[in-house]
């Protein structure tokens, strides 16, 4: 008899391990004796990964720190290059983390060993000659978005459109009632969810800017109860700090961000994956973002896609208002705001296009994939 099949992953912040342990599922599914090695977080060891080291310490953020830790990522890359091409597993599959396992991929695929790049990096909207080193190290890269594979297919990667968990998971229809009860919000008055990002760094350049527009929007429509979950703690009490002085009837919630949406008629929202939860929840959003003055210029010059917020990529036109640098002003976002919290349907119809689109069993879609690429189908 043949032995049971290896799998190697290597998962490098929460979110992946998150992707990680469902795609572990839908391959036990139809291989449950198989063998898992590599790096994730708890969810994976619970369905059964061997994790060479924890993976938190892979899960650094921002310039100065990944330079600071740069010497033992690099240690811990070669170690466990090595590790795995002793382990000889039928396939591995980095998920996500590019700048680590993109190099890793290339050693393996050099030694033989069939590799698989779960979550594109936006190669697509810069830096795009990285998809020469893509295309030298994968055997298969698997998309959550099918603008995504469009770009792979142009560029000769072979890829595999999979669709996005939270598609899945967020049903077609939320109940907005039952979110206003649990969140103890009136059924009969408009409610709009503000959410200026998870980082201290977003937090602190949009907190006072989405505060102010509250106020010049409740101005405009008298009435208006604002939600704004908090990440973490730190997020809650620097939000608390930007409210000091200011006459908003605002519910501050501990995480809790899906209720939110659930419960809301609209939302002002920084850009980044919330937006596409937002777009699940089939809830009208205006989106915004600030950026250093520097930053702006280098990332305009570079950024080669006309959008920079999912819900208008994935409708491949200007489906929500982008409000961004100098444009993203309180009165601008109030005026953007006011005519989505009853007149958003041509936004919530396209939502549900996109919704139905990315709901294609993801772990199952990825696991079939990955199967097949290493000859177990």
């Amino acid at each position: 008899m043949s032995r049971p099949i290896r799998v190697a992953l290597v998962a490098g912040e929460a979110s992946g391990d998150i992707l990680g342990c469902g795609l572990m599922q839908a391959i036990k599914q139809r291989h449950p004796d198989a063998e898992f090695i590599g790096v994730g977080g708890a969810r994976m060891e619970a369905e059964g990964l061997k994790s060479f080291f924890p993976m938190e310490r892979l899960a650094v953020m921002g310039l100065v720190e990944v330079l600071g830790r740069l010497f033992e990522l690099l240690r811990r890359r070669r170690q466990l290059a090595r590790e795995l091409i002793a382990a000889k597993p039928d396939v591995f599959i980095g998920i996500d983390a590019p700048d680590f396992n993109l190099g890793l991929e290339l050693k393996l695929r050099r030694a033989g060993i069939k590799t698989v790049h779960y979550v594109s990096p936006s190669v697509w909207a810069w830096r795009q000659k990285r998809v020469l080193k893509i295309r030298e190290a994968c055997d298969l890269m698997l998309t959550l978005f099918p603008f995504e594979a469009q770009f792979y297919d142009e560029h000769q990667v072979p890829v595999r459109f999979v669709g996005h968990p939270l598609a899945d998971a967020i049903p077609q229809q939320a109940d907005r009632a039952a979110a206003r009860e649990a969140l103890d919000l009136p059924q009969d008055e408009p409610v709009v969810a503000l959410m200026p990002g998870s980082r201290g760094g977003e937090v602190a350049r949009l907190g006072e800017l989405f505060l102010d527009a509250a106020i010049r929007l409740r101005a405009l429509r008298p009435g208006i109860h604002f939600l704004l979950p908090c990440a973490t703690p730190e997020r809650r009490e620097q939000l608390e700090q930007m409210l000091a002085g200011r006459d908003l009837p605002l519910t501050l919630l501990n995480g809790r961000s899906h209720e939110a949406l659930a419960a809301c008629d609209a939302v002002l929202i920084a850009s980044g994956t919330a937006t596409l939860e937002a777009l699940l929840y089939k809830r009208p959003m205006v989106v915004a973002y600030r950026v250093a003055p520097l930053t702006y210029r280098v990332l305009k010059r570079l950024v080669k896609s006309p959008y920079i917020s999912l819900p208008n990529l994935l409708a491949e036109r200007l489906l929500v208002p982008e409000l961004i640098q100098d444009a993203a002003t309180p009165e601008a976002l109030a005026q953007a705001v006011a005519p989505l919290i009853d007149g958003g349907q041509v936004q919530t119809e396209g939502f549900d296009l996109i919704h139905r689109a990315l709901r294609r069993d993801a772990s199952v879609s990825a696991a079939d994939a990955v199967l097949k690429l290493a000859e177990r189908d």
